[in-house]
């Protein structure tokens, strides 16, 4: 594990109660493919992504936090990534435009549970805009990948919808093909203070790469191996880190930065690239 010189925090790291949108992979399976981690030939099994998530879910609620979940629906083996359908900042919605048309029917329905939900103030994007899949919300800044998925567009556009300052981000590997495999956050910022984050550099160009580093010098640095096990699709709530139990520097590291890791199996869901913040939708307001 390449990282920053550990700085040991002054207090206790503080978890804080979050609220995730969720949604039960009661149709999951990988009949297309639209990322290098999705092979149809390979042989999938729907209860053992259920039993995935209803961990991944069961942590959740045992950490303290809220969890409302969307019905499935059929025809969309995807739809347990809640991530990719939805950004929300103070209560302000943007909605996703999935660039893959086998997705495309997954962002209405989401934008139907916000309605149902008491949201009013829901935007649905002009460009392609992969949601959390692809923007990070930092507590101070929207880091916004792009490259494979979310047009460099939609970053304009999700500054504008949600009102935040957005920084773009350039994603240059396929297999990190989007933000939320390459990066998370660990801590958001707080007046006075930056976020902590961890991310893995040789999925971004050079430039970006300088750049994560002017904003971000005590990052924890993934190695290729955590990274390739989507170790960085990971869930904090600034003390607890939901992380897929492959990833074992990974978890050394944010121990040793005074975080709590609470290891879980994604070995199903990753067949479809996904792990536990692809599942993970948070709700912000």
């Amino acid at each position: 594990m390449t990282s920053a010189p550990v700085r040991q925090p002054t207090a206790a790291r503080v978890a804080t109660a979050r609220r995730y949108l969720m949604c039960e992979p009661t149709h999951f399976a990988v009949e297309y493919s639209i990322n290098p981690w999705m092979d149809p030939t390979r042989p999938v099994s729907t209860a053992a992504a259920i039993a995935e998530w209803t961990v991944l879910k069961d942590t959740y609620e045992r950490l303290g936090h809220r969890v409302d979940t969307i019905e499935p629906q059929p025809g969309l083996p995807d739809m347990v990534f809640a991530a990719n359908s939805g950004t929300v900042v103070d209560g302000v919605v943007l909605g996703a435009r999935f660039r893959a048309p086998q997705r495309t029917a997954e962002a209405d329905f989401y934008r139907t549970w916000f309605l149902d939900h008491g949201y009013r103030d829901i935007v649905m994007p002009t460009k392609t805009n992969e949601a959390e899949g692809d923007l990070v919300w930092t507590g101070d800044l929207l880091l916004a990948g792009t490259g494979f998925r979310t047009d460099p567009g939609a970053h304009a556009e999700a500054q504008e919808v949600l009102g935040v300052p957005v920084v773009s981000l350039q994603l240059v590997n396929p297999r990190y093909y989007h933000l939320d495999v390459a990066l998370f956050v660990l801590t958001e910022a707080t007046p006075g203070s930056r976020a902590h984050i961890a991310y893995y550099p040789a999925a971004f160009s050079p430039g970006t790469q300088r750049l994560l580093r002017r904003l971000y010098p005590d990052a924890i640095l993934a190695t290729e191996e955590d990274a390739a096990c989507l170790g960085l699709n990971a869930v904090s709530d600034g003390r607890n880190v939901v992380i897929p139990k492959e990833a074992t520097a990974l978890t050394a590291a944010i121990a040793t930065h005074g975080y709590t890791p609470h290891p879980i199996n994604i070995t199903e869901l990753r067949k479809s690239g996904g792990g536990p913040k692809c599942c993970t939708m948070e709700i912000r307001g």
